[in-house]
């Protein structure tokens, strides 16, 4: 069986769950081709692993949009009446979408390429990574010919927008769809039509196998909290600093690692400066996974207030070394965090409340941290095994095939 994997930017700092469910479906007897949209620069690109997959990775836009002519040339001229329908649910999904009508017609053009590079290797089946474009260019694709074709949902961004993003019509034109946790299924059945139910599936991302290998490494006795996200508005870093403000007022020590960039770094910075928190807040910038995961192990606890989530790997990452996880009641997390049994679950967008649940950390005696960290570890074993449930995708796309 061979699968074609579509993706906006692959290998991505942000998408390593995406490689090692393909480590786990060739691990399963899965061939993977790996498309990506775009290309990712080097820079953008720490992780020697992720640089191993961009050479592996065939790259739509590389050669520029004009690239993508003579596969839209010999769509029309081969296969009129395909690119006829595929033109005109184009039509449909682009005009009054979220992207517009003109983004649109470039995923129609990314979509002749698919078809092709999938007809030229052999490919059964296309799976998506997010309901996105590169759902949109799945299922253009197969409106011209190609493979059927399934795509994760994530969340929260194809949740937000689901008429903008045509997401009824992506789930029922596919062969199934999967989501990452319970509360995801929950909905995908919102904006699934009733009879395409049947086709919505859980398979949760799994965590890095070295994560669980061996014991977990022993949790330092340090005031030392880790926040691992993009520094964007969904991810609360502003808030977190109003929050490390009121924990720094209550008299108590600590130290508040921010791992990670993003497009809210200036923003962070002057924050963090105003409130007088220089030298006890600290950003690091992008990192690599073994950077990612020795502040991890450096670290207390791991802090994440999210304003909107699917359920995000770094959660899985700190659990699996045994680091309880300050987090919000958000989307999937409760269902892998249980409040004061793997660590501590807070109204999102509450400073207050942030701080709450830091000093509560603080405040509580390391065997204790230990426990929660461990039941974390358990239940990341059991739920989030990268092996385990890759070898789900790979059922859910062989049954698919038998019809």
């Amino acid at each position: 069986m061979r699968v074609a994997y579509v993706v906006n930017r692959y290998p991505a700092v942000s998408h390593t769950f995406i490689r090692r469910e393909i480590e786990g479906l060739e691990a399963h007897g899965v061939d993977v081709v790996r498309i990506s949209a775009r290309d990712v620069p080097l820079e953008e690109m720490p992780d020697p692993r992720d640089q191993a997959e961009r050479q592996r990775t065939h790259v739509l836009l590389e050669g520029g949009a004009k690239s993508l002519l003579p596969a839209l040339e010999r769509a029309v001229r081969t296969r009129p009446a395909a690119f006829a329908r595929a033109l005109d649910l184009t039509r449909r999904i682009g005009i009054g979408s979220a992207s517009g009508l003109g983004k649109n017609l470039a995923y129609l053009a990314e979509a002749c390429a698919v078809r092709e590079l999938c007809e030229a290797q052999g490919v059964d089946h296309v799976h998506a990574h997010f309901g996105t474009n590169p759902a949109a260019v799945a299922m253009l694709c197969r409106e011209l010919g190609g493979p059927p074709y399934s795509f994760t949902v994530h969340g929260p961004e194809e949740f937000d927008r689901p008429d903008a993003l045509s997401l009824t019509e992506k789930i029922a034109r596919s062969a199934f769809v999967v989501g990452v946790s319970s509360f995801g299924r929950s909905q995908l059945f919102r904006w699934a039509k009733l009879a395409d139910w049947p086709k919505v599936r859980v398979v949760r991302c799994g965590v890095d196998p070295s994560y669980l290998a061996g014991d977990a490494p022993p949790l330092p006795d340090v005031p030392r909290f880790v926040c691992v996200g993009r520094l964007c508005e969904q991810k609360g870093q502003l808030l977190l600093v109003e929050a490390a403000e009121l924990v720094a007022r209550r008299g108590l020590d600590f130290e508040l690692v921010l791992v990670g960039d993003g497009p809210m770094r200036k923003e962070v910075e002057a924050a963090i400066a105003d409130k007088g928190l220089t030298g006890r807040v600290t950003i690091t910038g992008w990192a690599t996974g073994a950077q990612v995961r020795q502040h991890l192990e450096g670290a207390r606890a791991m802090l994440l207030p999210s304003f909107a989530e699917g359920l995000p790997v770094v959660i899985m990452e700190a659990l699996a070394l045994g680091r309880p996880v300050l987090t919000t009641y958000i989307a999937g997390i409760p269902e892998l965090v249980r409040n004061e049994r793997e660590g501590w679950l807070f109204p999102a967008g509450s400073p207050q409340a942030t701080a709450d649940a830091m000093e509560a950390c603080l405040r509580t005696p390391l065997p204790r941290l230990r426990e929660m960290g461990l039941s974390g570890r358990e239940r990341v074993a059991q739920m989030h095994d990268a092996h385990r449930n890759a070898g789900e995708l790979r059922d859910h796309v062989a049954a698919s095939l038998r019809g």
